[in-house]
């Protein structure tokens, strides 16, 4: 991967797919692309985020990309623990 841009504006669009029983997420503009990873790995639903990509600096970045992001080094925001993201109890 080329090196990314955290800083630079971003826009998250959800999975077309359609979740029963749940309201559908929408897409969203960050001003921040670390926020956008931040938001998709930390508060979006796991099967929300097959199928979803980010754009930034007109480039599209899947689900795996955007996991690859978050875990990289050089991601600059204070991730969640891997407890709390998984949902076991604190």
């Amino acid at each position: 991967m080329t090196e990314f841009n955290y800083n630079a504006a971003a826009e998250l669009f959800p999975t077309r797919r359609r979740l029963p029983r749940r309201q559908p997420l929408a897409y969203r503009r960050f001003a921040q692309a670390a926020q956008a990873i931040r938001f998709a790995i930390e508060d979006m639903p796991a099967e929300s985020l097959v199928g979803a990509f980010l754009e930034v600096d007109e480039q599209r970045y899947g689900c795996d990309e955007i996991r690859r992001l978050y875990e990289s080094a050089e991601y600059p925001l204070k991730r969640q623990s891997a407890l709390k993201r998984d949902g076991a109890p604190s």
